[in-house]
C-alpha cells in the first residue's frame, strides 16, 4: 500500500505547486471581506475576530468548490445539486448557512482553490488519502468507494475485477489525478489519461480504451445518462498489489478551519448514526447502502500512511 500513496503523494506535491498562482484570487471568496478567512481571522465589525464558520453564519451563505461530477456535484438546469451538494445543504442548513452557492473548477485546482480562499469548503466527494490530508482537513467517510469499469455492451472482455485487466494488454482509460491512474501506474496495466468521464466513454466508444476504470457510483450514472452501447460492470474493491483499497470520500476544509470541520461533523454523525437518513438524501442519486460507511471507519485511519488497510478492512468486516 506505501507504493500507492508514494505514487499519490507525488502527484500532489505536484498540484499544490499550482496553489502560489491561485492566491491572486483570494478574493473571489464569497465571504472574503478583506481579512483572513481561518478561525483567527475576521472581524465582525466592533473589533472581535470572528471564525469562518461565524462567518458563513453571518452571511447566511457557503462558496463550494465543485468538479462538475455526476452524481456528486454539478449543475442541472443552472441549479447545483448532486449527492454531495444536498448533503451539505442539510448539515450546512442546521448550522444556520441556509444558501449553498458554489464554483466550478478543475480536479486538480480543488485543493489549491479552497486553501487559497476561493472558495470555503470543497464538495466533491474527494477521496481521502495521507499525502491530500497533508494539505487539508477532511470531514469523516461520507461515501464508500468501489471500483468499476465502463466497457462495450456484452462486457466483451469478461473484465470483473482489477486483476482481470492487469497482464492483459488491454487499453485501459483513467481520468487524471484519480485513484484510478494510481492503480495503473503501479500495476501491470496499459493505461491512457483522460480528462473527465465525457472523454473516458468516448474512449470505450471509438475503440481506443477496451475499458473505462471509475468509481462504481460514477460510471453506473454514465452509463444510464447515455445512449452509447456501453455498460458499467459489478463494482469491486479494488485489490492492489495484495492490498484491499479502502476508498472513502467526504467534504473537504481548510486546516485551520477547524471549527467549522467540527460542526460540519457534527451534524455528519446524525446521518452516519443513521442508514436510512443518509439514504433518503443520497438514494435519489443513485447511492445505495454498499456506499453507505462502515461503523468504525474515520478520516485519522485513512489520513495515517502507515495504516495498514488490510488489517482495517478485517477489523472493519469488509468483503474484498
Amino acid at each position: 500500500m506505501q507504493s500507492i500513496r508514494t505514487t499519490h503523494r507525488r502527484r500532489a506535491l505536484a498540484a499544490a505547486g499550482s496553489a502560489l498562482a491561485l492566491t491572486a484570487l483570494a478574493a473571489c471568496s464569497s465571504v472574503d471581506d478583506g481579512s483572513d478567512s481561518g478561525d483567527s481571522g475576521g472581524d465582525s465589525g466592533d473589533g472581535e475576530s470572528m471564525s469562518t464558520l461565524a462567518d458563513l453564519q453571518e452571511a447566511g451563505s457557503i462558496n463550494v468548490g465543485f468538479f462538475g461530477e455526476v452524481p456528486y456535484s454539478y449543475e442541472e438546469d443552472g441549479e447545483l445539486t448532486g449527492a454531495t451538494i444536498e448533503l451539505g445543504r442539510a448539515i450546512y442548513g442546521e448550522l444556520g448557512i441556509d444558501e449553498v452557492t458554489g464554483t466550478q473548477v478543475e480536479w486538480g485546482a480543488l485543493i489549491p482553490g479552497v486553501n487559497a480562499d476561493r472558495f470555503d469548503a470543497v464538495s466533491a466527494g474527494m477521496s481521502i488519502l495521507p499525502e491530500r490530508c497533508e494539505q487539508v482537513a477532511f470531514a469523516e467517510p461520507t461515501i464508500m468507494y468501489t471500483t468499476a469499469f465502463l466497457v462495450p455492451e456484452g462486457n466483451p472482455e469478461g473484465l470483473t475485477d482489477w486483476q482481470s485487466v492487469e497482464g492483459s494488454g488491454l487499453k485501459l482509460a483513467v481520468t487524471s489525478g484519480a485513484i484510478e491512474a494510481g492503480y495503473a501506474s503501479e500495476t501491470d496495466v496499459d493505461a491512457m489519461e483522460v480528462p473527465d468521464r465525457q472523454a473516458g466513454l468516448d474512449a470505450v466508444v471509438s475503440g481506443r480504451a477496451d475499458a473505462y476504470a471509475l468509481t462504481g457510483i460514477s460510471l453506473r450514472a454514465l452509463a444510464e445518462e447515455t445512449d452509447q452501447p456501453v455498460e458499467a460492470t459489478e463494482a469491486f474493491v479494488a485489490t492492489i498489489n495484495g492490498e484491499p483499497q479502502i476508498g472513502a470520500g467526504a467534504e473537504v476544509f481548510r486546516q485551520d478551519d477547524t471549527e467549522l470541520l467540527a460542526a460540519y461533523n457534527d451534524g455528519l454523525s446524525t446521518y452516519l448514526e443513521d442508514e436510512a437518513a443518509w439514504l433518503e438524501v443520497m438514494e435519489p442519486f443513485g447511492f445505495s447502502e454498499t456506499e453507505f460507511p462502515p461503523s468504525g471507519l474515520t478520516a485519522e485511519q485513512l489520513c495515517d500512511p502507515e495504516q495498514d488497510l488490510s488489517d482495517l478492512a478485517d477489523e472493519l468486516g469488509m468483503d474484498y
